[in-house]
């Protein structure tokens, strides 16, 4: 895998912004972790354009690894919490889950929120 997508990333690759997709189109994989995916259909139920959401996602989610949280997932978000705690620089909590799956995999997060500057051991891709 190459690039993991936070929410906003997902979001902004369906809705195609050009920034964005220019700089994954050198990707050869894109990824999604299951918090991700979970906030993506929270979000798109909420939308009045669910319907066309949920057909783009019925024909191009195979466009993306789907990456679960598992055991190491758990470890790695746990010193994360610790870390960004010690350091007084919380985080919201899907969001430290998000940079467990990034650190774990040791591949960019494309995502706008600059609170994940605060997490050590990740690189960034911004747009």
């Amino acid at each position: 895998m190459a690039v993991i997508l936070d929410t906003n990333a997902l979001s902004a690759f369906v809705d195609g912004d050009e920034k964005l997709l220019r700089i994954l189109e050198k990707e050869s994989e894109l990824a999604v972790p299951a918090i991700v995916f979970g906030e993506y259909l929270y979000g798109i139920q909420q939308s009045r354009w669910r319907k066309s959401y949920e057909a783009w996602l019925r024909t191009n989610l195979g466009l993306f690894d789907l990456l679960p949280a598992a055991r190491k997932t758990a470890e790695q978000y746990s010193e994360i919490r610790r870390e960004l705690r010690s350091a007084g620089t919380p985080i919201p909590t899907n969001d430290l889950w998000i940079a467990a799956v990034a650190r774990e995999h040791q591949v960019p997060l494309a995502t706008r929120d600059a609170h994940f500057r605060a997490v050590r051991g990740i690189h960034l891709l911004t747009w």
